[in-house]
C-alpha cells in the first residue's frame, strides 16, 4: 500500500484521504456500539490518513515532484 500511494497524483491522493476518513468515522462509530470486529483497522486507517496527508504536503513544499503516467 505504501509504494502506491506513492504512485498516485493529488486528485487521487485526495480522494483517498476522503474515502479513508470515512471509513476512519464508521469504524469509530463501531467501537462505541461494540460490534468492532478488527480493531488494527483504526489504526492501520490512522496511518494511511497520516502518509496520505505526508505526501500531499511534500508536494506542497516541493520535496517530491508529480510523476506524469
Amino acid at each position: 500500500m505504501k509504494g502506491k500511494l506513492e504512485e498516485l497524483n493529488i486528485e487521487e491522493l485526495d480522494r483517498s484521504l476522503k474515502e479513508s476518513k470515512e471509513s476512519l468515522r464508521l469504524e469509530r462509530f463501531k467501537r462505541v456500539t461494540s460490534t468492532l470486529e478488527n480493531s488494527k483497522k483504526v489504526n492501520n486507517l490512522k496511518k494511511h490518513i497520516a502518509r496520505i496527508l505526508t505526501l500531499k504536503r511534500e508536494y506542497e513544499l516541493g520535496k517530491r515532484s508529480i510523476i506524469n503516467k
